[in-house]
């Protein structure tokens, strides 16, 4: 026992030198080192160290600290030398234990343990055990130096990248990143909200989508997608929805006319509705579907054959319950549903609707949808009359008015419903679309443009209802060409490129999106049989948009697309390409994509002030008080030319944009009539081949006096007040409210 405790006392008195103890600490870190190596480390000098150095080394080797390899001729550490390793740490560990304190991400206050650092380093970012406990160790040392009353958390994980950092390390650092705001962003975050009047729920959510994204971007998508999204290469639309929710859907009101609304009682907390005994009791319903899609649904909701398919309710009823019915059912979907809610009207029962089975009250059959063309008739009617009562009270800007015009439509009973129609276009509140622009297809639409047309499948109940719009991504086509430095070839290059990455982050989000369901996260979306969900995500549509198609080819031309053939062919040739490369996609992954080209202006504003950034404003194509690049519909906001040159540069795009396409067409709000109006709409349905298209007003609304103007007016024309105004513009497909007044839910 003597004998043994003297080795102790050796042992200690061995590693009592700050230098051997280093020497011991550098070998246990970075693993074998020679004898240069180690001096180097140390910052010894060659010259002036090296017999005292020599020393050092020589006491460890006696003490069996350390020993040399007999391959490498470095030195390594020994069994003996790692416990006096852990030995120390731990004695500094007891030393320091009371004054390191940690206030944890689950909001208690706990002794420090770098035990839990290597934990975190191989749960979440799969560090080797051993390195993992190296970089806790050091950690600890770095953290022990200072002179703090309290660690946190957050802290602690930054020394830990750090250190990440300086080794190299950076594929674990980059999986160990923390998602969060600084307080000072949350701080402005609730002001800038505040200052537009956004409720606090409104502040929340926007606090949780820019974690939601950057956990998306980190560790998600493929650095190289990632990275182009935050270069303005590409924009991910609604990117805080990307692995959460779709955005958007066309419902099937028959689904739960027959079965009501139902969810598996041991997942869900949302109790079960019986299928509805009345009209009333069908809205009630249809308000209710909507709230609760709206939890996995982040843009718009549709409801297509809205008329058609409640007519079987409303036999028999007095036509002011039917309205007074509805103007509760429209107040209560502005006020409660979060997404947009697109209303589809048929005036004329269509032919594939005409033979096929009514669903009734209680869900019973009651005979075929052509026995009921008066009552559908009614309530489109009726409810064009209530988007048309302006008295007294604030436009109805959401839910909105889907409206398909037939030849048939144009006249008779049609023709009284559609001058009624065109009377409320001149507050730009309805939307138009044009059927047989899509060949003779069933074809459904959404006020935000997209087109579901039985193309996919070639059946129109698997192809236009119960299925969505799963998301989209906008390519920035300027950036493309400036990247090519005008050459067309690298142009085309640089566009290939760019959709397939885009291509990719939707397939991303497709995969995301079952798993998801696979996982019951999607309720409402995949009730109904195991067979046969309510959504059909197979089905669902991808979206390549495109911003700046005007100012590249005017790069590429020196022309805008209605100045000269030449740059209304290039344009042809661009969207041919893209069309291409997405048509190949879509065949070999079996993805159901497309071309979009509806306005978001969103994405074209960020991506204009990141090209403004990285190219300087003399090198891009943009708007010089505000950057942004233009849509296909601005170019007549900007330029004089005919509404009838406008209307054909239009319809030669659309023969490439099968996705989504809406038309916005400016009206002088002093000079069109409702009969003007419908005029136009002849003669789109006659004979062009525009699918959906809307007529364009800003609009002003006063709080003081309760009245609507046409225009952007800056006083209120009535009372003269300016602090009591409210002013919509339809920015991108859906009005915005701008000004001074407070904003309700209105979309």
């Amino acid at each position: 026992m003597p004998a043994k405790r003297g080795t102790g006392v050796r042992v200690l008195k061995a590693v009592s030198s700050n230098l051997r103890l280093s020497i011991l600490k550098l070998l246990f870190d970075k693993g074998p080192l020679s004898y240069t190596e180690i001096m180097s480390q140390l910052k010894l000098s060659p010259s002036k160290d090296a017999g005292r150095f020599a020393y050092h080394l020589k006491v460890l080797l006696n003490m069996d600290l350390i020993e040399p390899d007999a391959e490498t001729k470095k030195y390594v550490l020994t069994d003996l030398g790692k416990s006096i390793i852990d030995f120390a740490s731990n004695l500094e560990e007891r030393a320091f234990k009371r004054r390191m304190l940690v206030r944890t991400s689950r909001l208690a206050i706990e002794p420090f343990d770098r035990n839990k650092i290597a934990d975190s380093l191989v749960r979440e970012a799969g560090v080797p055990i051993d390195l993992a406990q190296k970089i806790a160790r050091e950690t600890e040392e770095r953290l022990l130096k200072l002179d703090t009353k309290y660690l946190t958390a957050p802290l602690i994980r930054e020394f830990v990248n750090a250190i990440l950092i300086e080794r190299g390390l950076e594929e674990y650092r980059h999986k160990l990143t923390r998602l969060g705001l600084p307080v000072y962003d949350v701080t402005q975050l609730i002001r800038a909200m505040s200052a537009a009047s956004d409720n606090v729920e409104a502040i929340r959510m926007a606090a949780g989508n820019r974690v939601i994204e950057e956990y998306i971007l980190l560790n998600i998508l493929p650095r190289d997608i990632a990275d182009a999204h935050l270069s303005g290469t590409l924009n991910l639309d609604n990117l805080a929805c990307w692995i959460l929710k779709i955005d958007g859907f066309m419902h099937d009101l028959r689904f739960f006319f027959r079965h009501g609304l139902s969810f598996k009682e041991q997942d869900s907390a949302y109790i079960s509705i019986n299928p509805p005994k009345s009209f009333r009791a069908a809205l009630q319903l249809i308000s209710d579907i909507l709230k609760v899609a709206s939890t996995e649904i982040s843009c718009e909701q549709a409801i297509d054959f809205f008329n058609v398919f409640l007519a079987p309710f409303i036999r028999g009823l007095p036509e002011n319950e039917i309205k007074e019915n509805l103007i509760q059912f429209l107040t209560s979907i502005n006020l409660t549903v979060s997404t947009g809610v697109s209303l589809g009207l048929e005036i004329i029962m269509p032919d594939f609707l005409d033979e096929s089975r009514a669903v009734g009250p209680s869900g019973s059959i009651v005979g075929v949808y052509g026995d009921y063309v008066d009552e559908s008739l009614t309530i489109a009617s009726l409810l064009i009359e209530i988007f048309n009562m302006r008295d007294d009270s604030k436009p109805i800007l959401n839910p909105s008015p889907v409206i398909k015009v037939r030849p048939e439509a144009l006249k008779g009973e049609g023709e009284n419903i559609l001058y009624k129609a065109h009377l409320l276009a001149t507050y730009g509140i309805p939307y138009f679309a044009n059927p047989l622009s899509s060949g003779g297809r069933p074809v459904s639409y959404m006020a935000t443009g997209q087109i579901f047309s039985a193309d996919w499948r070639e059946d129109w109940e698997l192809d236009i209802i119960r299925v969505g719009c799963m998301g989209s991504v906008t390519l920035n086509l300027p950036r493309a060409f400036y990247e090519s430095k005008g050459d067309r070839k690298l142009f085309f290059g640089n566009i290939y490129d760019f959709s397939e990455k885009a291509l990719r982050a939707l397939e991303i989000k497709y995969l995301t999106m079952k798993q998801r369901a696979s996982e019951g996260l999607l309720p409402f979306l995949i009730q109904g049989a195991r067979g046969d969900p309510y959504c059909r995500l197979d089905n669902s549509l991808f979206l390549l948009s495109i911003v700046g198609l005007n100012e590249a080819v005017q790069s590429a031309t020196k022309y805008a697309i209605y100045e000269s053939d030449e740059s209304i062919k290039f344009a042809d040739d661009i969207l041919s390409y893209i069309l291409e490369v997405i048509n190949g996609y879509s065949r070999r992954r079996g993805m159901r994509c497309a071309l979009s080209l509806t306005p978001n202006m969103e994405a074209s504003g960020r991506m204009a002030a990141l090209d403004v950034e990285h190219y300087g404003l003399a090198g891009v194509s943009v708007g010089k008080e505000k950057p942004y690049y233009s849509s296909i519909s601005s170019i007549i906001y900007n330029a004089d030319i005919p509404l009838k040159k406008y209307l054909s540069i239009e319809e030669r795009m659309q023969r490439f944009l099968s996705g989504s396409h809406l038309i916005k067409i400016p009206i002088k709000y002093s000079e069109e009539s409702p009969e003007q109006l419908l005029s136009i709409t002849r003669e789109i349905i006659s004979s062009l081949k525009i699918p959906l298209f809307t007529y364009d007003v800003p609009l002003t609304y006063c709080s003081g006096c309760h009245k609507t103007f046409q225009g952007e007016q800056q006083k209120c024309p009535s009372c003269g007040s300016v602090n009591t105004i409210t002013r919509f513009v339809r920015e991108s497909s859906r009005y915005k409210a701008i000004g001074t007044a407070t904003k309700n839910l209105i979309q």
